[in-house]
């Protein structure tokens, strides 16, 4: 399959006010799809949709809330009564909320499972009925390396993106079984990233957020979304080192849990700066944090 396989298709990307969301917009605008755009932050998602334009793709703006039922809803409904139609439908909003599980207000938390988790099943319930209405779609779900294994101090968003992984994989088992040919479940599973995700993240740790090492561009993210336009497969890794991560976690847990629990300690509670305690983006949005990198690297 080539680039001109995706002029035309209509894909729905949640969380796309940044990060990877807004780099998938761009991307898939710029091949020349209709791009519906969702996140809580309208005026960047009216910029966001401008930018789509300006690459040659049309362009919709729906502020969604993801945590709240009705607004994915309205987001599906919305996009069928201007395309007629989803294609594809990415699932990226997500927030996070680093610090000692007893010191996260216990509303933060749940914040971070609604959003990333309830967010998810939203999203692949209204994208999978109508894909079993048009025999054919392509669901996106983007998980974490932190859906396969685990690190201290990001314990609520650790429990949702395991559960993106158990419901992206359930769901992968019953368009088997009822041999669903042309629907299709992928589960991306990125490793720390560049994006504003540490700029949009609660943290209650005491001290400065450090992002873990390697961090890598999210531009790897974005291209592997359109890869998997092109061709879907059930899983998609992003990051050699998250590879990695995995596949200790399977075969010497223990081993792997304690390496990775005292990698995270020294990184963000020994070493960091010290910083004040903030809710981030969790249940508000923030003007920080636009760009499709967080400019992280560059700092480095």
């Amino acid at each position: 399959m080539d680039n001109e396989t995706l002029t035309g298709k209509v894909v729905v990307i949640t969380g796309a006010s940044s990060g990877f969301g807004k780099g998938a917009a761009l991307a898939f605008a710029r091949m020349g799809a209709s791009v519906v755009l969702a996140a809580r932050r309208d005026e960047l998602l009216e910029e966001v949709a401008r930018e789509c334009a300006a690459e040659g793709g049309r362009a919709l703006a729906v502020p969604t809330d993801v945590s709240i039922p009705q607004e994915v809803q309205k987001l599906a409904q919305e996009t069928l009564a201007k395309f007629g139609r989803i294609d594809i439908w990415i699932n990226n909003a997500g927030v996070g909320a680093i610090g000692r599980f007893e010191d996260i207000p216990l509303d933060v938390h749940e914040q971070v499972v609604q959003t990333d988790l309830l967010g998810t099943l939203y999203g692949s319930y209204f994208a999978y009925r109508e894909f079993l209405n048009q025999a054919a779609g392509i669901l996106m779900n983007i998980s974490s390396e932190l859906g396969e294994h685990t690190v201290p101090y990001y314990a609520s968003y650790a429990a949702a993106k395991h559960g993106v992984v158990g419901l992206s994989q359930a769901l992968q088992q019953e368009i088997d079984q009822n041999k669903y040919e042309n629907m299709h479940v992928c589960l991306i599973l990125p490793t720390a990233h560049d994006t504003p995700f540490f700029d949009h993240a609660a943290n209650y740790t005491g001290h400065e957020i450090q992002a873990p090492k390697p961090l890598h561009d999210p531009q790897e993210v974005v291209d592997a979304l359109i890869a998997l336009a092109r061709n879907p497969k059930d899983e998609k890794i992003v990051g050699a080192d998250g590879i990695v991560k995995i596949l200790l976690k399977k075969l010497v847990p223990p081993a792997a849990e304690k390496l990775g629990a005292a990698q995270m300690h020294k990184t963000q509670m020994e070493n960091a700066p010290p910083g004040g305690n903030t809710a981030g983006a969790v249940q508000r949005p923030t003007s920080k944090g636009a760009g499709v990198s967080g400019g992280r690297r560059e700092r480095r």
